[in-house]
């Protein structure tokens, strides 16, 4: 199905949208939304909380808040959790549905207990030759009034130069669409293209402004690290990738402020563990993994502040 500004997928109603997101506490909590090991991408949502950012204790148990029902292969991978627009909005997820496929799941919660109904939402299958849509994330772009949803897709055909650089035969670049309801969705179009392979895009804002954070996914010779560049706003233009600011054989990036500081995490996929590094400037990075204590087994997820009374809801266990 072709998704355009006319195209409706799905019988969700439009979402109020207001001026701004309601603003989160610098000392709220922060829930750390993830997938985990083993069978977990086909078993769901799973969630953890920090109040310092760094010492993240297990939810429910470890058990899932959502079991993955739509999409080509019915997985959850790569949870992206965050807030809709204005004091009353809902939260949204979109998420990785398949190892290959033209869709990406999405549902909406008042509490991150209890979920709208699922959707994939079909947001390749216009661009003949998709192989895939892995983690999605969404930002909104406030003088656009909309929000921007980004994944990374191979798309047989395209950009010739770097064929054969990942694993498989992947050869990816990030992709997005807009919406302003969740119902009606721009046409796909490139987000982003380095030259190179690139995965596991995220957004961060600090005081230098907004950036963006990619993965280099190039296998021979292996780099698999996280560079920086500016960003004008969620859909360029973009600026100089930064070096690198983190070791290979690292994915899934996500950030949030602590003290003044950007920090970003990282999963070291290989070895089981997670990285993380601060940093004011997006320049100059400070190591910080020996203060993370993640819950066992974790894998790429998403970092998002909730209400205290919202994270002692969540304490309860899933609905």
């Amino acid at each position: 199905m072709l998704l355009n500004r006319r195209t409706m997928i799905g019988a969700l109603a439009a979402l109020p949208v207001a001026s701004r997101t309601a603003a989160a506490k610098a000392d709220d909590p922060l829930l750390f939304a993830y997938f985990g090991t083993g069978k977990g991408e086909a078993t769901g949502l799973k969630l953890a909380i920090s109040d310092d950012g760094f010492a993240f204790r297990e939810l429910g148990g470890g058990r899932s808040y959502l079991p993955p029902m739509v999409g080509e292969a019915k997985l959850m991978r790569d949870p992206f959790v965050f807030r809709g627009v204005g004091r009353d909005a809902p939260w949204h997820m979109v998420w990785t549905t398949a190892w290959e496929g033209v869709t990406i799941g999405h549902a909406t919660s008042r509490d991150l207990r209890h979920w709208s109904p699922q959707r994939a939402l079909p947001v390749m299958a216009g661009v003949k030759g998709t192989r895939n849509c892995w983690a999605p994330e969404a930002i909104w772009d406030a003088k656009a009034r909309r929000f921007v949803i980004f994944w990374s897709s191979t798309v047989a055909g395209r950009f010739e130069e770097t064929a054969g650089t990942s694993e498989s035969g992947y050869n990816h670049r990030l992709w997005y669409v807009t919406t302003r309801d969740f119902a009606t969705f721009s046409d796909a179009a490139v987000l982003y293209d380095p030259g190179f392979s690139v995965i596991d895009g995220t957004f961060a804002r600090g005081v230098s402004g907004l950036h963006l954070i990619v993965k280099d996914e190039t296998l021979t010779p292996p780099r698999k690290w996280l560079q920086v560049a500016s960003a004008k706003s969620p859909t360029g233009p973009f600026g100089k990738l930064s070096a690198p600011f983190t070791p290979s054989w690292v994915e899934g990036p996500m950030t949030t402020v602590i003290g003044g500081e950007t920090v970003c995490y990282w999963d070291v996929y290989r070895d089981g563990k997670w990285g993380a590094a601060a940093t004011r400037d997006f320049v100059q990075w400070r190591d910080v993994s020996a203060k993370l204590s993640m819950p066992a087994g974790a894998r790429h997820g998403s970092l998002v502040r909730i209400p205290r009374a919202l994270a002692d809801g969540l304490a309860i266990g899933p609905a």
